[in-house]
Formats: structure tokens, C-alpha cells, sequence
């Protein structure tokens, strides 16, 4: 199934060019009372929520999917995890880009030929985190930001040491994720975790409607031209094993996100800019790069 919020937290199942209105089956979610469970509530209670929207789809309101407005799937995750140069081609290529790079970059990547292995996963705040609706502003103005189009990987089921084995037991499913960056000299977490710079859409589609998410191809437009067009089937490190090592470190809660790294084709954008992204098996969706709004929180 195609999971969506909508028009300001409305629940949604997508089909085709339709939207079908389930906001009902959020009753299906438990009351909440402090401190509660780290996690994304809705994925955590997923089952219950998808059986209720199951019984409420025949009767349920349909609109265009082009008509609606689109807000991130995800609200609540206790994390989201990214992996570092996770295609060769983005190492080989767009680190020679000086305004990539900055001096240390390729410095940094000359010869590691896994760098998840040697400089782990980083953090982005769940801050940063906003749906097509909302877009992209631009928060160092004087600063080159740049968009990076990625699979994201939903936790579904808890844990912790997770063998590779059992690695994708513990996927919900899959969306799209843009890991937009400032570049510079800082620390990634601080570049990349400006409000945001998360965009996560254009819906949740659950682990059984995709087969195989290394056989899945992206891409990417600025102002209708093609940027990013790939394949997840080129990333470095795969998506068993970023479970492993991530679960080495941290207890994974529903709704975490694992952003599985950018292919080659990054670039620069700016205020005025729309951005597409599209992924196999999982939709597309459109956005907006706008000016910071001043003394906006």
C-alpha cells in the first residue's frame, strides 16, 4: 500500500492518480500519554492503521493525487541516519567539483572503498524534516546548497544488533528522501540538518509492494532538467547492511529513516528553483526552493 498524509494531516491511500481519504483509521492509534515510546506513532502501530483504512476504502472519499497537497509521511522518527558517499560514481565524479569538495572531501575518499565502513552513518535532526508542501528554504543565502536525491529505508520493528539476516524483517518500507546540503568545512550533521533540508515523500509504500529496492531507478530535475538518474542497485553499501551497522550503535524505533546515499549528478540550487524527483516503485513529487523567511519558527 501507498501511504500519504495530506492537505494538512490527512490520511491517505494513493492509487494511480487518486487519492482515497482513510483519515478515520487514525482512530486506530492508541492514546497517547507522556513519556511515551520513542518512535513515529503511526508507523509503530502500522498494522492496525493499514486493516482500518483497508475496511474504509470502498466507502472513502476520492480525489486526484494532482489536487492535493503532500506533507511528509513520516512526523515522529526517533532518528534519521544517512550514509555517507554511497555511490562510487558521486565519489568519482562529484568530489572533483571544488565547490563540492572544499578541499576535503576527496582527500578524504581517495581509496576507501566502503566509506560507511571507515566514517559510519551521520545524523540529520528530525527538525529538518518537511514534505513536498512545504519545500526547501535556502538558509545560507551567501552559501552553495545542493540537492541529493536518496532511497529511504522506514524501520518498522524495533531493534538492536540486528544480524544482516534478519536485516529486512525490520523494514515498513520505503520513500523518497532529497538530503539536501550546505557545502563547507563542517561537520555533515550541521550541514545538512538545517530545517528543512529533510524532504521525505511523496508517500510511505510498504516493504511487500517492492520487490527488490536495489533494482529501483531515480532521478532527479531542476527546473525540468535531468540532474540524478540511477539505479539503488549501484550503492556501495546495501541496505542489509546499513540495518547491521546502524543497529550496532543504535536501537532502531519505527519510523527511523535510513537515507542509503546520493548518486552521482549533485548541483546546486537556489531560491526560485523546482525540484522532481521520481523513484520506481514509489511516485514522485515536486517542490519548491524559497528564500528563508526571516524571523518565521
Amino acid at each position: 500500500m501507498k501511504i500519504c498524509r495530506f492537505n494538512h494531516d490527512r490520511l491517505g491511500l494513493i492509487e494511480g492518480d487518486a487519492v482515497f481519504d482513510v483519515t478515520a483509521a487514525l482512530d486506530a492509534l492508541p492514546a497517547v500519554r507522556w513519556p511515551g515510546r520513542p518512535g513515529d506513532p503511526l508507523v509503530g502501530h502500522l498494522d492496525a492503521v493499514l486493516s482500518a483504512a483497508r475496511r474504509l476504502r470502498p466507502e472513502a472519499a476520492r480525489q486526484a493525487l494532482a489536487s492535493v497537497a503532500l506533507d511528509s509521511p513520516i512526523t515522529q522518527p526517533s532518528k534519521v541516519m544517512a550514509a555517507p558517499a554511497n555511490y562510487r560514481l558521486h565519489v568519482q565524479q562529484d568530489t572533483k567539483d571544488p565547490g563540492v569538495d572544499h578541499g576535503v572531501h576527496a582527500k578524504a575518499l581517495d581509496g576507501v572503498d566502503r566509506p560507511v565502513d571507515k566514517y559510519g552513518l551521520f545524523l540529520k535532526a528530525s527538525s529538518s524534516i518537511v514534505g513536498p508542501r512545504e519545500g526547501v528554504e535556502i538558509v545560507f543565502p551567501e552559501r552553495r546548497t545542493d540537492h541529493e536525491i536518496e532511497l529511504g529505508v522506514v524501520i518498522g520493528k524495533p531493534g538492536r544488533e540486528i544480524a544482516r539476516a534478519d536485516a529486512m524483517r525490520h523494514v515498513a518500507g520505503y520513500l523518497i528522501g532529497l538530503d539536501m546540503t550546505v557545502r563547507g568545512v563542517e561537520e555533515r550533521s550541521y550541514r545538512k540538518s538545517p530545517d528543512s533540508y529533510t524532504v521525505l515523500g511523496p508517500c510511505l509504500v510498504t516493504a511487500d509492494e517492492i520487490s527488490d529496492p536495489h533494482a529501483l531507478t531515480m532521478s532527479l530535475w531542476v527546473n525540468g532538467t535531468l540532474r540524478q538518474h540511477t539505479s539503488t542497485g549501484s550503492m556501495t553499501v546495501d541496505i542489509p547492511d546499513l540495518i547491521e551497522f546502524a543497529s550496532r550503535a543504535y536501537t532502531l524505533h519505527p519510523g527511523d529513516v535510513i537515507l542509503t546515499g546520493t548518486p552521482e549528478g549533485v548541483g546546486p540550487v537556489v531560491a526560485g528553483d523546482e525540484v522532481r524527483v521520481a523513484c520506481e516503485g514509489i511516485g514522485e513529487m515536486s517542490f519548491k526552493v524559497k528564500p528563508r523567511q526571516v524571523g518565521a519558527g
